[in-house]
């Protein structure tokens, strides 16, 4: 069957209209039930992308890679990562995961759950069967592509690039996006570099918990000034095997650093999660990002991050519930440390109830793997968010006007039309706004990055590099590109900084004004958000996944105002939405980034094609 589209044709094979081709839902618990056996499953996955320098392709001033960061402490996942890794400092972000022999699941962080991972009979699906020593899974080559610049990528930062100062104590939101090398200093005023997180300025450093999805261990300590550089670190990770052995090679030179591996159990869930832990002598401190710990991450990609204020100690003897915030942060942020069932967190458990987190002003909304019933669908995912939206939010007029704004990195397979997920489930959340029963047909604008957003980037085309969208989920779901808005973000002097941050909100008419904003780890994915299952009676939940929710409420206002040019930062009480409002659709002429398909027709800003291989 052939699809026609204003952004692309594909032919889609007859078998691949089933809505899911996954594991049969199982019983309701916290504790996910093992996957069904590989074996019994067909891997089907395109060979990965290179990229092709054009001889005419400008030159460029280069900085080699420090010494600090060897190739071995690059090599991330698969063999086909590894060989890639030797070429690919900034591609070295969200790569496609593969679990060694006997793990059964490829691990995707573009969240592409349903892969080539057809049944023919969905209503028949295969008994497990014992795990057999001698049988391998088929390699997965569903890797990301190697750069051409090699090691030479990355260029000079400013002298100034890193000199720290500390946000204004009066910011309310504490809402930060990150320094971006390549652009005028101004549009960098306010942003914050990993350094900066770990500056003296912040605290005195005595411990650290590092939660992410990607890690080059060197380069990360190396981020902390020198008198923190062999203070303990604890690092939260959910690599399987190979991938956990290679991870922990990378710590041997550092006996400081330990390890706590997040359980997943259930198919194509990843640790997504991107947090740090920060002990100080003074206190503690709590940051969320969408960053990976790696320096691709760091270097020309726009990223946001919520840093909380500085938490004092609580005075000897004070009860349970002392130092709890307005919006329950500390209650929600100890049960997610708790849903790891992890000995490795208990001291950081202990710690925090040790601490005044009353501040706070913020709401934690997470994910963690499990198939979860009754009150217990609200604990994680998008439920979650419904459940807040509807305690802490208010309606208001004309509310079927406000549309909805979505903006991720990666996407996961939605079903074959928009009522499979997106527009029934999905969207009913982001439209919830209090306890007003109106359910309008809302706008939503996806802001997702077009093929000329990725050409004419600072990275150029190696920026799709994390932009995993494939061939093979969207040839399946044409629909969703009518939702598609260009990334734009010109009034903020940030447009050519490629997006790996994800952000949602609800915006007036006139995008003058917010009813919520959120930024999290959770790309748009069921995945990351959860699904309905069992006729919406249980819903199931893969990967871990954080971000903290704004509501005008816990900051005593009726909606927030937009603040449309951050940068320079200014006095502006303004929420700093991270993109020009108001979104720009695609043009006939705009097609999504699609990462494993060639671009050879026009250069990008380094005078190269992406042409798969």
């Amino acid at each position: 069957m052939s699809q026609d589209s204003q952004h692309g044709k594909w032919t889609v094979s007859s078998s691949d209209e089933d809505d899911e081709g996954l594991p049969p839902s199982g019983t309701p618990t916290s504790k996910p039930r093992p996957p069904v056996d590989p074996r019994n499953r067909s891997h089907r996955s395109p060979s990965p992308p290179s990229l092709k320098v054009k001889p005419e392709a400008a030159s460029v001033d280069l900085k080699p890679e420090p010494d600090y960061a060897p190739v071995s402490s690059l090599v991330i996942g698969s063999e086909a990562r590894q060989s890639a890794a030797v070429n690919t400092p900034s591609l070295a972000g969200k790569r496609k995961k593969e679990e060694s022999e006997g793990s059964g699941w490829a691990l995707s962080d573009s969240d592409d759950e349903d892969v080539d991972l057809r049944r023919k009979s969905v209503g028949n699906p295969p008994k497990r069967a014992p795990p057999s020593p001698k049988t391998k899974k088929p390699k997965v080559e569903n890797e990301r592509p190697p750069s051409p610049h090699g090691r030479a990528y990355y260029i000079d930062e400013p002298d100034d690039f890193f000199e720290t100062s500390l946000p204004s104590a009066s910011d309310p939101y504490r809402f930060y996006l990150n320094k971006v090398t390549g652009l005028d200093r101004r549009f960098n005023t306010g942003a914050l570099h990993i350094r900066d997180i770990l500056s003296p300025l912040f605290g005195t450093l005595k411990e650290s918990v590092q939660f992410n999805y990607c890690f080059d261990i060197a380069w990360m300590l190396k981020q902390f000034p020198p008198e923190f550089r062999e203070r303990p670190v604890l690092i939260v990770h959910g690599d399987k095997r190979e991938a956990k052995a290679r991870l922990v090679q990378q710590a041997q030179p550092f006996p400081h650093v330990r390890f706590c591996q997040a359980k997943l159990d259930i198919a194509f869930g990843t640790h997504h999660t991107k947090m740090m832990l920060l002990w100080y002598e003074e206190g503690f401190r709590v940051v969320i990002m969408t960053s990976n710990l790696i320096r691709a991450d760091w270097y020309q990609k726009t990223q946001g991050m919520w840093m909380s204020p500085l938490f004092p100690r609580l005075p000897e003897g004070s009860s349970e519930s002392a130092g709890e915030s307005p919006t329950f942060f500390k209650r929600d942020l100890l049960e997610y440390l708790a849903s790891y069932r992890a000995p490795e967190l208990e001291e950081w458990i202990q710690r925090i109830k040790e601490h005044d987190l009353s501040e706070t002003r913020v709401y934690l909304v997470g994910s963690t793997p499990g198939r979860y019933v009754g009150s217990d669908m609200e604990r994680w995912g998008h439920l979650r968010l419904r459940k807040l939206l509807y305690e802490h939010t208010h309606p208001v007029a004309n509310e079927e006007s406000w549309p909805v704004i979505g903006q991720f990195s990666s996407i996961g397979s939605m079903g074959l039309d928009k009522t499979k997920w997106l527009a029934g489930e999905f969207q009913r959340t982001m439209t919830t706004l209090g306890k007003s029963s109106l359910r309008p047909d809302t706008p939503v604008h996806l802001l997702y990055p077009s093929v000329e957003d990725v050409r004419n980037s600072l990275e150029g085309y190696p920026a799709g590099g994390s932009l995993p969208y494939s061939i093979q989920t969207a040839q399946k779901q044409l629909w969703l590109h009518s939702y598609f808005h260009r990334w734009k973000a010109d009034t903020t002097g940030r447009s050519h900084a490629m997006p790996h941050i994800k952000t949602y909100m609800r915006a007036s008419p006139d995008f003058s004004q917010l009813a919520w904003f959120l930024v999290t780890s959770s790309n748009l994915s069921k995945a990351a958000w959860g699904a309905l299952e069992k006729n919406n009676t249980q819903v199931m939940v893969r990967s871990y996944e954080l971000g903290v929710l704004y509501v005008p409420s816990a900051f005593d206002v009726k909606t927030f105002p937009v603040h449309k040019n951050p940068f320079p930062v200014s006095s502006c009480s303004g929420f700093p939405v991270p993109f020009d409002l108001p979104p720009s659709g695609y043009s006939p002429k705009d097609q999504p980034w699609i990462w494993n398909i060639p671009y050879s027709q026009a250069p990008d800003t380094h005078g190269n094609v992406w042409v798969p291989s």
